[in-house]
């Protein structure tokens, strides 16, 4: 579950979509336009955070940013490599969800926030044993028919939670999904969901995506 905490903080975020980050997980990514370049300096001359947070998908005026979803996840910048051509290789650790309070009217070239920091309070959330079994044959079918290859003995020995959450972040759902999949409030809840997106996508195979109603 997720409760809010006290007090406020400035984040740097970084809009991306279907680009998800949970607590605990890892994301790599590659940093190569001018303002998130500016962006990521930034955050490694202060306190090494990054929001990860997806605009919403729409239409939008051609000089107007994207609104964003109002949750997203900080990522803390664990590794970097900086390439001779001024891009950069990063690994964000994930370190708590946030909610958007407000934007910021900043100067920067990268967009800025106030949000509220939203803990994960301490719980014994982990999958029943029918759902663990579920989760891991609707991810081998899935995987099989779109041509993945996968290691399924490393894929047994992960813990629930990283097996949930790393699913949920590399599956190829679109920006809609990818938002429920991260605002989900139980491991449970978020194996049902993958099961159900997943489903959903193999009687659908040949679409770039799969679009949650």
């Amino acid at each position: 579950m997720i409760a809010p905490a006290n007090g406020t903080t400035r984040l740097s975020v970084f809009p991306l979509p279907g680009a998800l980050l949970f607590p605990g997980m890892h994301l790599p990514l590659h940093i190569f336009e001018p303002r998130y370049r500016a962006m990521m300096m930034d955050a490694m001359a202060r306190d090494r955070r990054i929001g990860m947070i997806q605009p919403r998908p729409g239409a939008y005026a051609p000089n107007e940013p994207p609104p964003l979803f109002e949750i997203g996840c900080v990522g803390k910048i664990a590794e970097f490599e900086a390439l001779d051509d001024g891009r950069y290789n990063l690994i964000l650790e994930g370190v708590s969800l946030f909610r958007i309070v407000r934007e910021l009217d900043v100067t920067t070239a990268f967009r800025q926030v106030e949000a509220e920091l939203l803990p994960v309070l301490a719980t014994d959330d982990t999958l029943s044993l029918s759902r663990r079994s579920s989760l891991e044959l609707e991810s081998r079918r899935f995987a099989d028919a779109q041509g993945y290859a996968v290691d399924w003995e490393a894929v047994t020995r992960l813990d629930d939670e990283a097996l949930v959450n790393g699913i949920a972040q590399i599956a190829p759902f679109d920006v809609a999904a990818k938002q429920a999949l991260l605002e989900a409030g139980a491991i449970e809840e978020r194996a049902e969901l993958i099961i159900q997106l997943m489903q959903f996508f193999g009687r659908h195979d040949g679409e770039e995506s799969v679009t949650l109603q």
